[in-house]
């Protein structure tokens, strides 16, 4: 179990379309939200969803198949590994995010989901 320290694995949608930057180095990177849903039936035995937001962020080859292929609604599965980073505003208040770091992208859904369609 030693290789399972930090592995996060999700399926969902993606909340918005991905912004693609491409740095000085030449290398990409992509970022954008993927929503995942839970379903439980809560003391009055209705059904409840609850959705849950994620930061993505994908770098290199990962962030080329998100560019190429992931949209706004697109069912994908991610695996990768979460980060934590923080950043001082304008303002100077200091802020925290916690991000997912996409390794492997698979695209689900149906073919006529494609991005490119």
């Amino acid at each position: 179990m030693s290789t399972l320290k930090n592995k996060v694995q999700l399926i969902g949608n993606v909340g918005n379309e991905p912004e693609i930057k491409t740095l000085e180095s030449g290398k990409k990177v992509a970022n954008f939200s993927l929503a995942t849903n839970e379903f439980y039936k809560n003391s009055n035995g209705e059904k409840v969803q609850n959705t849950q937001w994620h930061n993505i962020v994908a770098w290199g080859k990962t962030a080329e198949i998100v560019e190429n292929y992931v949209g706004k609604g697109k069912e994908i599965a991610i695996e990768g590994k979460l980060t934590s980073r923080s950043y001082e505003t304008e303002a100077g208040e200091k802020r925290y995010v916690t991000e997912v770091v996409a390794d492997e992208i698979l695209l689900l859904g149906t073919k006529t989901d494609d991005k490119t369609e």
